[in-house]
């Protein structure tokens, strides 16, 4: 589009300036802009400069930019680029920010948060509202409220006295009298010599409050040396007892500098160590097996029903503590492996009216495929979800427990920060593990926290030690904000979910970013140029064309589509797989009943040897012990001593050794000689002696037996308490059904009903798509030209549409389709919503028009009876 021979007067004229690419650009860096899509470009202009807006826009800027913003809020309004030069750059024009600023201006540009000539620099409304500094919300720059501002409320009699103490001639109005003063304080050479007659404890009070915050405390009677800054307006009463530094004053005594510290290059991620890239890559399989093996384990304790859900929501403390136990791992970490199966769908509640939690269907589909599947399943989940494990264990804004699986942990920025996180690994060279701190300090840069320094203290006396306190500039950050603690979260799950290797991104971490196809040396590079950052080659005054850049430098690693991502997590699987050891198909037999797995067994073999053997330990190898509980745990799901016997010797390396098969045939031998079925309960057995044996013994009196013949004892407990309390005296009793057969119990797997993962939260509207960027463009474009393109007829009142008759109406489109002409039309849909367009009618006929509507960009047919009024538009 062509440039206005007049600068714009608002944004919307600014954003009129814009060809589509520039557009898009700004849509794209704030797509809550075009939700819905603005029905002209003055809508978008002011949907650009609402708070909520501005707010998103501006904690997306990176520091640098975000600097350049703060110092747009105290300068002049409009300001021109040599104005915002001398705040970023200070008197001494310091060329590491002289040549970055153009670009930063630009990003400011681009997220239409400043618009107008470098000459009339405006930092729209909103913005400077939120940054510049007031008594209530003190600047991040630590600057106060400049001498107009402070001197406001105060009499004339007063200000002409201040300009007499400053050795200025007086004046005939207080507006005169503080553009005097305005003036003596922007002038270095007559400030610097005010001051070289100053007391040293005078200017010891100007250096305290300097940078911030420019307030203090004085007394009724202050001391001269504060008597002395006072009487010369160095510094002004705001309140009773209160003083403030004016912020032409602070400025001279930073020699023009907005902020203390200015950083125009985002601070380099530092290597930590550096490993060979094989050595990361087999160290992140063998973590990615273990976890697989972790989730597995969960699940599998939660088989037959796993824990309570609490009336909020939630896992109970006690039973994350139970299963930490299980797992034998801490409690974040089990909140950590309970979380990510919850995020991959692995498990849910259950709905039933003792509510539990419990495996899903999907969860026994999970199983049946390949382990780097199953491991990319899990990364992909870990990567994209917004449920923060981190979290659990805290308290929200009601002061209330966060649980596992419970409501409160969604945290949006959490799939941004674990991507950009990996993204900065990516950037360093294959095998280098970097410092956590360079990481947070790179992310603080690219998020800085708005309104972390430059606060408002409390003081006892403008003229004390402790009078002001150094203020903080933008750069003071804490440890605690969300996203470090997101970092380093990420860090420590990137590492036990097998994405890194030794603290470095391995291969298939790489590739589950979409990176793999790039070179290893092609990812992001921490210390590349950012939209604020210098660039050798690039351009270094304000008038030269720069290219738009975004809020921050775009890295390969930035959250991929759901398609992308599936074509990225399959890309990660294949790289995994032949890393990850194949299942064994056998055990090693001991002649200390226990068998070794030496390595992950298939699934079979694994789930067989679960029900005959108890795990003993795990590491590189699985250790299980047989005692003659796990033989009757065998036998009582249905398997014969033959069974066991032919099992083991089929599946093992080495002989099965004789204590084994005597402990099956010993088990098997006295399995199933007692019998118990429902009386309440009964006991038989052939023999009369081991019944006579069993009343004998003191331990049984719990269960209250009595002989019915000689071969059958009756019990008040039920089947099962008595089966357990005959198993606890040593003996191997059965269960029977009422025909007389052996029960046989294998374990019931619960399963909710079909479940999906959860939802991730949105962090705002999504990044649109080119297609619905273009469509967008297309329709404000349109409308824009419908509500500001004179009109030959006269333009309706207050925006309405356009109203004629039903025989003004068909005249003007027949005639539009004769001429050509382009039509304004107000047309009513059959929901009753109005909408104007912008047409040009083909043909009429059967009381339809047909016309190329230029807002949607396509050809349309509208029923004639619809369209409120027709009105031509102007041939220039």
């Amino acid at each position: 589009m062509s440039t206005p021979a007049t600068p714009p007067r608002s944004l919307a004229e600014a954003l009129r300036t814009r060809d589509d690419a520039s557009l898009a650009a700004l849509l794209r860096s704030r797509p809550d802009l075009i939700t819905p899509v603005p029905t002209d470009l003055t809508q978008l202009a002011t949907r650009a400069g609402t708070r909520g807006s501005v707010v998103r826009a501006l904690e997306r800027l990176d520091r640098f930019a975000l600097q350049t913003a703060e110092a747009l809020a105290v300068a002049s309004d409009p300001a021109s680029y040599d104005e915002l030069l001398a705040l970023m750059a200070g008197d001494l024009r310091d060329p590491a920010v002289v040549h970055p600023l153009p670009r930063a201006l630009a990003a400011l540009r681009e997220q239409a948060l400043v618009w107008g000539a470098d000459d009339r620099l405006r930092l729209v409304r909103t913005a400077r509202e939120l940054l510049a500094p007031s008594p209530q919300h003190p600047s991040p720059t630590g600057l106060g409220p400049t001498v107009a501002e402070a001197t406001a409320g105060m009499s004339p009699g007063r200000i002409q006295e201040i300009v007499t103490a400053a050795g200025l001639p007086s004046t005939h109005d207080p507006v005169s009298a503080v553009a005097s003063l305005t003036k003596l304080f922007t002038a270095r050479r007559r400030m610097k010599t005010l001051l070289a007659g100053a007391p040293g404890e005078s200017l010891e009070v100007l250096n305290r409050l300097v940078w911030g915050p420019p307030y203090g405390q004085v007394t009724a009677d202050p001391a001269p040396w504060l008597r002395w800054l006072i009487d010369r307006g160095l510094l002004l009463p705001t309140a009773p007892g209160t003083v403030v530094l004016p912020r032409e004053v602070a400025l001279h005594l930073r020699a023009g500098r907005a902020h203390r510290e200015v950083e125009p290059v985002a601070p380099a991620v530092e290597a930590k160590a550096t490993h060979r890239p094989q050595v990361v890559d087999t160290t992140a399989a063998g973590q990615a097996y273990t976890a697989l093996a972790t989730v597995e384990e969960l699940l599998k304790d939660w088989d037959e029903g796993g824990p309570a859900v609490m009336r909020a929501g939630g896992l109970s403390v006690r039973d994350l503590k139970r299963t930490a136990v299980a797992l034998d791992v801490a409690e974040p970490v089990a909140a950590f492996w309970v979380e990510l199966a919850y995020a991959a769908g692995l498990l849910a509640s259950d709905g039933e009216a003792d509510e539990r939690y419990a495996a899903t269907p999907a969860y026994d589909e999970w199983l049946d495929q390949p382990a780097a599947q199953r491991w990319a399943r899990l990364a992909e989940a870990w990567l994209t979800a917004t449920r923060t494990s981190g979290l659990v264990g805290g308290r929200d804004a009601k002061e209330r427990t966060l649980s596992a699986l419970g409501p409160g942990l969604d945290r949006s920025a959490a799939p941004e920060v674990r991507h950009r996180v990996l993204g900065l690994l990516a950037g360093l060279p294959e095998g280098a593990s970097p410092s956590a701190e360079s990481v947070l300090a790179r992310l603080r840069w690219e998020r800085p926290v708005r309104g972390a320094g430059g606060g408002q203290r409390s003081t006892g006396g403008a003229g004390s030690a402790e009078g002001a306190g150094s203020g903080a500039g933008a750069g003071a950050q804490g440890d605690d904000d969300l996203r470090s603690r997101l970092a380093r979260w990420t860090l420590g799950e990137a590492e036990m979910l097998g994405v890194t290797g030794r603290g470095a991104l391995s291969r298939q971490g790489r590739a589950l970013l979409g990176l793999e196809s790039v070179g290893a040396g092609d990812g992001a590079d921490p210390s590349a140029p950012s939209a604020s950052s210098p660039d050798p080659s690039g351009p270094s005054g304000p008038g030269d064309k720069l290219p738009v850049h975004h809020h921050r430098p775009p890295t390969h690693a930035d959250p991929l589509s759901p398609a992308e991502q599936a074509t990225a997590s399959a890309a990660a699987a294949r790289i995994l797989a032949p890393l990850l050891p194949e299942p064994l198909d056998h055990v090693l037999l001991q002649a200390d009943l226990t068998a070794v797995a030496p390595g992950p067994l298939e699934r079979p073999l694994a789930d067989m040897l679960d029900v005959l053997a108890d795990v003993e330990s795990k590491g590189g190898a699985t250790v299980y012990r047989f005692t003659p509980g796990s033989v009757r745990r065998a036998l009582d799901a249905g398997r014969s001593a033959s069974d066991l016997h032919d099992f083991l010797t089929a599946h093992s390396r080495t002989p099965v050794p004789q204590p084994l098969a005597y402990l099956i045939d010993d088990v098997a031998r006295r399995h199933g000689h007692l019998r118990i079925g429902a009386a309440s309960a009964y006991v038989r057995c052939d023999d009369d002696a081991v019944l006579s044996e069993i009343l004998a013994d003191k331990r049984s009196a719990g269960l209250r037996l009595r002989r019915l013949a000689p071969t059958v004892l009756a019990a008040q407990a039920d089947p099962a308490a008595l089966l357990d309390g005959l198993r606890a005296m040593g003996f191997a009793p059965a269960a029977e059904s009422a025909e007389g057969d052996v029960v046989i119990t294998r374990a019931h797997a619960r399963r909710t009903p079909p479940r999906t993962a959860p939802d991730p939260v949105p962090d705002g509207p999504p990044t649109p798509d080119t297609t619905l960027l273009s469509a967008a463009i297309r329709a404000i474009r349109a409308g824009d030209r419908a509500s500001t393109t004179p009109l030959k007829t006269t333009t309706p009142p207050n925006g309405e549409l356009p109203r004629t008759s039903s025989a003004e109406t068909l005249a003007t489109v027949q005639a539009a389709v004769l001429t050509g002409t382009t039509l304004w039309i107000g047309y009513v849909n059959a929901e009753g919503a109005a909408s104007q367009r912008v047409i040009a009618p083909i043909r009429v006929e059967g009381g339809f028009v047909t016309a190329y509507d230029h807002t949607a960009d396509e050809v349309r047919t509208y029923p004639l009876h619809r369209v409120t009024g027709v009105a031509e538009l102007a041939e220039d």
